[in-house]
């Protein structure tokens, strides 16, 4: 009953854009939906803040227009479910949003109780809902201006596999952050760079942010290099290249070991060469939202640009599953470091006209994939 239920509200969900016009109740219902969830989960995460919330971001939570703002997305919520439910025949959609906006309210009415805790331990979960309204709110009206491919709906084949990767790396990033620094961390305790330290810290702030863009491209560049070459190094590289579609949510489908070592040994650079932390963490968010950008369903030329700064169809290109796409663009800011290595591949006014593998060997499935490299 419950699966027939589920397979019912997906189907909605998908529905073509043929099959739901302005004023159907498509839109009310799939925004109401999206308001409920916002609101159950970030409810869930006040209520449980030592487990379930993100140290870091709780200036956000804390703020004075945070639960006002979570108050106006509670009653977006139902105004949007019931108008879903008047215009729209079939009312699985709107009734799924209602009872989600009900069950947030019904949470967030619930007596205080003591939240519970794993010493020294969290889950991102508001990580996660402040991550993906973030980067919805970014990218999708810019997909839907400028849509390099436009019979591409915002809810394409396999969005649930991204979004569920999404999910898997905000809610575990304290396990990835330690990971990450662990590299850098174990130079820092072992080695004296003090004089080197010194020289890139007292840079201007630019100067230094532009070098960490650098120096992790250029890192980023051969262990990416490195992901393609070696066989089984590829099986977990591979997962990234299944996707079929890509948008700004298909950066997240990455392997979590992938994540690991990619992310440990690019950071190593930044962190242990003495830059400044402003720079470090104004790096982070770029290369937070750099990383959705170039994977965008974004079209246009960007003229003189495209030549200094990498741009959506170039890394296009690295996905695309023809021949002259393979092993080409391993650069993510800087694709003057693939014409240095000889890797560059930019065709004037073409894009790949397929994306993925050939033969797509990789299963369907977040766990399915997690598998897949240490299946022989």
């Amino acid at each position: 009953m419950l699966k027939t239920y589920l397979s019912n509200l997906v189907a909605e969900l998908e529905q073509p854009r043929s099959e739901r016009p302005f004023g159907s109740g498509w839109l009310s219902g799939s925004a109401a939906l999206l308001c409920a969830v916002t609101a159950t989960l970030m409810v869930v995460a006040l209520r449980n803040p030592d487990l379930l919330t993100t140290p870091e971001l709780a200036m956000v939570r804390d703020s004075a227009l945070f639960r006002p703002f979570l108050y106006l997305v509670l009653i977006t919520g139902y105004v949007l479910s019931a108008l879903s439910l008047a215009l729209r025949p079939d009312k699985t959609l709107g009734f799924t949003a209602m009872a989600a906006t009900l069950l947030a309210s019904f949470i967030g009415s619930l007596p205080t109780h003591a939240s519970f805790k794993l010493e020294g331990a969290f889950l991102g979960l508001d990580f996660f809902v402040l991550n993906v309204l973030f980067m919805g709110f970014l990218f999708v009206p810019l997909e839907r201006l400028f849509p390099r491919n436009r019979d591409q709906v915002l809810l394409r084949e396999e969005w649930r596999e991204d979004l569920f990767y999404y999910f898997v790396s905000s809610l575990l990033v304290q396990v990835l952050t330690f990971l990450t620094l662990a590299p850098s961390r174990f130079m820092k305790e072992n080695t004296d760079l003090g004089t080197i330290q010194g020289f890139f810290g007292g840079l201007p702030w630019l100067v230094q942010l532009l070098l960490i863009m650098l120096f992790t491209d250029l890192v980023q560049y051969w262990v990416h290099r490195m992901f393609h070459r070696i066989p089984a190094l590829w099986r977990f590289h591979s997962v990234h290249h299944s996707a079929k579609s890509l948008d700004w949510i298909a950066g997240a489908r990455m392997h979590f070991v992938e994540i690991v070592v990619l992310r440990a040994l690019t950071a190593t650079p930044m962190f242990v060469l003495g830059f400044e932390e402003s720079a470090i963490q104004a790096y982070i968010l770029i290369v937070y939202v750099y990383s959705a950008f170039i994977h965008a369903n974004v079209s246009g030329s960007f003229g003189w640009l495209e030549k200094l700064v990498v741009v959506p169809r170039f890394h296009h290109w690295h996905h695309g599953e023809e021949r002259e796409a393979i092993d080409v663009n391993f650069a993510i800011h800087f694709p003057v470091i693939d014409k240095i290595f000889g890797t560059h591949h930019m065709p004037e006014g073409r894009w790949p006209k397929g994306y993925g593998i050939k033969g797509h060997p990789v299963p369907r499935g977040y766990w399915r994939q997690f598998l897949y490299p240490f299946q022989r």
